[in-house]
């Protein structure tokens, strides 16, 4: 559980590689593409009224969503190019080395990915590998049985009502604590359990569909299991938070005893369920105490035959991936096809470098990283960090609802924030993780307890500040509030957001906006209440936190009035960090632009646009997305972003300078009045 990283833009060998000429190494890693294709414009649009529309409508319609994703724009196509391109071809390169040493990362990564495509294999095992868990399950007889069982389960990444995790103390960032979690939930968050509209109301029907077929695959004899695991998990979400409420680091930080936590919920016994994953802790953070205690009645008032077969689920649900066609299948059809409307599997090889992706990121990543990031860009990425921060201080400096006490402190935060780029300067050892080219499911299962392994032996230990969240080849970005840290994977310096034959105001619209939005992370309604160290910690006047929560209040009420799909509107109050990130980001951006060009000439225009409307060109750019109906709805309930199309017009009408920019009339619909204008940074 990385409780701290606050991920944005949204979704990581030192090996030489036989055969592979030197030159092939220092190529270009991307083809040179134009900073901006006039192409993906829509001119039947105007930019005052939707900017996206304008900018992206000949896109939209030369890119649907292809039959194997339920959203396709920059993120997925670069994310296909870097996992589907480039990743296959390191990987089939190294399955073509001969004489790979046992426990190399050669010789996981290929036989993983072997055992992934041996689909003659999983079929004849079927559902064999799951055996040992099953028998476990069927010999509970109490609480306590079920307290061992789901411990030793949660080892392999089966999940439970609820789960444990590891990271840096939110109040001593310095040193890993144990946190304690809720969770159990099939669809994600409680609001696919409370809301009443037709859309979700079908969901649920189907829900109770796919966990009825996947038992009756499984030739299990329990009557109505759909319906049991509904009405249970619907129990358990009245008793949790919402991701709202989730998001309040001091709501969330109950610091205690391992003892005194045991008696919040005494009936199911946490002394084993820990021990059965190797923890060893005096200490806990709970995230949600109420839940804890609530949760302990219902346990004792819910039937043992229930608890039972909604672990099964839970063990049926996890593994599906590995398991013979049908169950994939159907696990595809619900989680996919009915939740974010994806009309088909992606092809076996394209989902076995994925799977190896996931399990092997970071060994894959050194190659990735060696052959696609060159040192240069590193530099220069590290450039434009600098500017951002230079001009965030000027900005702050100049700031008329925040008072000089607290904006030294700021300027200190600011001034105190690190970085990473492109890939770590230290791999860690998978060597000890075993796998076997025949073996798909034991892949997984050691896979899974190395990572479990390494997370609980963090416990109690100095945090590793050069440790990374996310692999090189990640489409994303993301601030560590607890290391004060942005962190920019190899996976996004690449076009669009990165263009290095681009002109600058298309970047500066693109990958420095990410980086002005990562930046801005720092100082959001969660990111603000830490400090230059990364402790939670109040270091704001009360005057000034007042000014800033009634700004926020003002863009969370602007961005719930905006309706995604008929019923479904954009939930302001859990898109606020990301939405003020974004406005943020686009500010900082563009005064950085506007910085780098004093006592220079104008740039002339290019394609007819000067660079100011180019900038925003290269905002538009990097969000353009179509999305199925189901992802939208999908998306507004449980993600923290708003839906792409919002992002890029959401905040535009508060700047004034995209208004200069396009020209743009009062009664367009892209403009607002003064008074209704937020500007925070």
């Amino acid at each position: 559980m990385k409780t701290a990283a606050f991920c944005s833009a949204v979704l990581a060998i030192s090996m030489v590689m036989t055969g592979c000429k030197k030159e092939k190494e220092e190529e270009s890693p991307t083809e040179k593409v134009p900073g901006f294709d006039i192409s993906s414009l829509d001119s039947a649009a105007k930019a005052c009224d939707d900017f996206d529309s304008y900018v992206n409508g000949g896109w939209k319609k030369k890119n649907p969503i292809p039959g194997t994703e339920s959203r396709w724009g920059a993120f997925g196509i670069l994310d296909k190019e870097n996992k589907e391109v480039r990743l296959r071809g390191i990987i089939e390169e190294i399955t073509q080395l001969k004489d790979r040493k046992k426990g190399s990362e050669e010789q996981q990564i290929a036989d993983y990915y072997q055992s992934f495509l041996d689909t003659t294999t999983i079929e004849k095992r079927g559902l064999t590998p799951l055996k040992p868990y099953f028998d476990k399950i069927n010999g509970i007889t109490s609480l306590k049985d079920l307290a061992s069982v789901a411990g030793e389960m949660q080892k392999v990444g089966v999940p439970s009502v609820i789960g444990f995790g590891v990271d840096g103390d939110l109040k001593n960032s310095k040193v890993n604590v144990l946190y304690q979690a809720q969770g159990g939930l099939s669809l994600g968050e409680k609001s696919y359990y409370e809301r009443t509209d037709s859309s979700t109301l079908k969901v649920r029907a189907e829900f109770v569909k796919h966990v009825d077929k996947m038992f009756s695959m499984a030739a299990f004899p329990e009557p109505n299991p759909g319906k049991t695991i509904l009405d249970f998990e619907t129990k358990i979400a009245k008793l949790q938070l919402s991701n709202v409420e989730l998001r309040d680091p001091v709501k969330t930080y109950n610091k205690m005893a391992f003892a005194e936590f045991e008696k919040l919920i005494p009936d199911f016994d946490q002394k084993t369920f820990a021990a059965k994953q190797d923890i060893k802790t005096d200490t806990v953070i709970v995230e949600n105490k109420p839940y804890l205690q609530k949760l302990n009645a219902l346990l004792k008032a819910t039937p043992l035959a229930t608890l039972k077969l909604y672990t099964k689920w839970q063990v049926l649900s996890r593994f599906a991936g590995f398991l013979p066609k049908s169950f994939d299948q159907e696990d595809f059809r619900f989680f996919n096809t009915v939740m974010r409307g994806t009309k088909q599997q992606k092809a076996r090889v394209e989902r076995a470098i994925r799977s190896t992706d996931a399990l092997l990121g970071m060994p894959l990543g050194k190659l990735f990283a060696k052959k696609y990031f060159p040192e240069e860009d590193k530099k220069k990425v590290s450039d434009m960090i600098e500017n951002v921060r230079s001009v965030y201080s000027e900005r702050m400096e100049k700031l008329t609802w925040m008072s000089d006490s607290t904006k030294a402190k700021a300027h200190k935060k600011l001034k105190a924030f690190t970085y990473k780029i492109g890939y770590p300067d230290k791999w860690k050892d998978y060597s000890s993780i075993d796998i076997e080219a025949d073996k798909l499911f034991e892949n997984g299962i050691a896979a899974a307890l190395y990572g479990h392994k390494e997370e609980i032996e963090k416990i109690g230990k100095e945090v590793d500040k050069k440790e990374w969240l996310m692999t090189p080849q990640t489409v994303n970005a993301y601030y560590n509030p607890l290391n004060n840290e942005v962190v920019f994977p190899a996976g996004i310096l690449q076009p669009p957001f990165y263009n290095r034959n681009a002109d600058d105001a298309v970047n500066y619209g693109g990958i420095i906006a990410v980086i002005g939005h990562e930046f801005t992370h720092g100082f959001d309604d969660q990111g603000s209440q830490f400090d230059d160290e990364g402790n939670l910690k109040n270091w704001w006047t009360a005057s000034d936190r007042a000014n800033f929560d009634k700004l926020t209040k003002k863009y969370i009420d602007y961005f719930s009035g905006i309706e995604a799909l008929p019923g479904f509107k954009i939930n302001g109050a859990l898109t606020i960090g990301e939405n003020v990130a974004d406005l943020g980001g686009l500010t900082l951006a563009y005064y950085a632009l506007e910085k780098s060009l004093k006592g220079k000439a104008e740039p002339a225009p290019i394609d007819g646009f000067n660079w100011k409307q180019r900038f925003f060109l290269g905002w538009a750019q990097v969000w353009h997305m179509n999305t199925t109906d189901e992802a939208l709805r999908n998306q507004v309930q449980t993600d923290p972003h708003s839906p792409a199309k919002d992002r890029i017009n959401g905040p535009l009408p508060h700047l004034k300078e995209f208004q200069a920019a396009w020209s743009c009339e009062p009664g367009s619909k892209m403009v607002i009045p003064d008074s209704s204008r937020v500007v925070i940074w």
